[in-house]
């Protein structure tokens, strides 16, 4: 079988699948929005529809919360290829101001070749390069290389709350030899990355109490203690003058990565002046020995992501709440770090007032072998269709999902991502380059077509 049959047929029907993504992406698909439900379902059957039609036993299949797609090339006759299963989400974030936008959120267009909606990057404009990509190989009249299975859920901007029970109940049904995802982005506007891992997460709600109610700091100033500094202070105590976390074994469990994994690191590692371009801060701020690209990926974080407490009126307030997330790198326990800093929070405060700690539910790191078979297939791939080869990085961010397939299915995830880094991602005016739509399906397509070669 020629994969460059497919890859010329999409060539010449793109337009015809970028009408279809435009489609895709009017469905006001915001899964946090209880209003949305009949736009949830309408698209999810809209999806069933997208891989039925490029010819995969396709079924909306439901979850207890918003409906997931599952859909099934089926076995490849005689063939001992691989089993993919490919895994993206149909949801998308709430628009936010719309003021802020150009042009309305969930009416697509298209401007300086670029489809300007929400979801257009994550993940709906990826998770078409997919469709696309199957719907090509059926156009041409092509066998499908390997065997292929569909899990696009509805819950991801959510937390994906009910994949895992899906999972459990369903794993022979999703068994495979590897996931596929594209819910990632390139490294730069010309450059590929297969982004090998993505750290873990912990939530956590910090609470001081005082009195019961706020007081007059005229009057009463100096002679209680104030939530506001009490938990100041506690929050001070996080990190040392190394920007350290104080935790004690906070790091006990780290992995610290192999000499090869730095060193792919270093290729995409920002400069001190990039880094300032890229966020306006003053200057470079992390913990020391580390570079950038390393403090990003590799290294655990915590961070206090909002504060509450009093107005600028003249009070102690009754009460100050810190929200405080912590990032995880492979190897550390949710449950472990959770108890360790729930133990330094109340070592902390002092009995003057009462202190209250909530968590939400942690999730684990994630990191693929950087000599999985697979991999380097995917590498090739990319080299193949971009003409330089993907740089390696490591995602700051948190994809629960991925060590939930390890758990379950057994299965390591290739992560292609194809939408620009700077998309917009959760902001106003989000955008997937249509070039980037083009590159990913013929990306996806010669990837498919060297898995499907027989051994030699």
């Amino acid at each position: 079988m020629s994969i460059d049959e497919a890859i010329r047929t999409f060539d010449r029907k793109h337009e015809e699948y970028e009408r279809d993504l435009l489609e895709f992406l009017r469905f006001a698909t915001i899964s946090r929005d209880s209003e949305r439900a009949g736009d949830m379902r309408a698209c999810a059957e809209w999806v069933r529809n997208q891989l039925a039609g490029a010819g995969l036993q396709a079924e909306v299949v439901e979850t207890g919360g918003h409906p997931a797609v599952f859909a099934d090339t089926g076995p490849v006759a005689g063939s001992k290829t691989p089993t993919l299963l490919v895994y993206g989400h149909y949801d998308v974030q709430p628009v936010g101001d719309e003021t802020l936008w150009k042009s309305p959120p969930f009416e697509p267009t298209v401007r300086d070749g670029a489809i300007f909606a929400r979801g257009s990057a994550d993940d709906k404009g990826q998770v078409m390069v997919h469709i696309a990509a199957m719907r090509a190989l059926h156009d041409a009249g092509l066998p499908f290389p390997v065997r292929l299975k569909f899990l696009i859920e509805g819950e991801e901007e959510i937390g994906s709350r009910h994949l895992a029970p899906y999972l459990r109940q369903n794993w022979d049904k999703l068994a495979c030899d590897h996931v596929l995802i594209s819910d990632t982005s390139k490294h730069s506007a010309d450059t590929p990355s297969l982004t090998q891992a993505t750290r873990g997460i912990i939530g956590k709600v910090v609470t001081v109490h005082g009195p019961d109610h706020d007081l007059h700091s005229g009057v009463f100033g100096g002679t209680v203690a104030n939530p506001a500094n009490i938990l100041a202070r506690i929050i001070a105590s996080f990190h040392d003058e190394q920007n350290r976390v104080t935790i004690p074994g906070f790091y006990d469990d780290v992995r610290m990565p192999t000499d090869e994994e730095r060193r792919a690191l270093a290729e995409t590692d920002l400069s001190d002046e990039e880094l300032i371009k890229a966020t306006g801060s003053p200057g470079p701020h992390g913990e020391a020995g580390f570079t950038t690209a390393e403090r990003r990926g590799t290294r655990p974080t915590l961070d206090v992501n909002g504060l509450q407490c009093g107005s600028s009126a003249t009070i102690v307030p009754s009460q100050a709440t810190a929200y405080i997330t912590m990032r995880l790198v492979p190897d550390q326990d949710p449950a472990k770090i959770i108890a360790a800093f729930d133990q330094a929070v109340r070592a902390a405060c002092p009995p003057t007032v009462r202190v209250s700690i909530s968590s939400s539910q942690g999730s684990r790191a994630y990191v693929a072998p950087l000599d999985l078979p697979v991999m380097k297939v995917a590498r090739r791939a990319m080299e193949e269709v971009y003409g330089r080869p993907p740089v390696i990085v490591r995602e700051g961010g948190t994809l629960p999902i991925l060590p939930l397939f390890k758990e379950v299915l057994g299965a390591d995830s290739v992560m292609m991502g194809f939408a620009d880094p700077n998309c917009n991602l959760h902001s106003p005016n989000e955008f997937f380059h249509l070039r980037d739509f083009q590159l990913g399906v013929r990306c996806v397509l010669r990837f498919l077509g060297l898995l499907g070669q027989p051994a030699s």
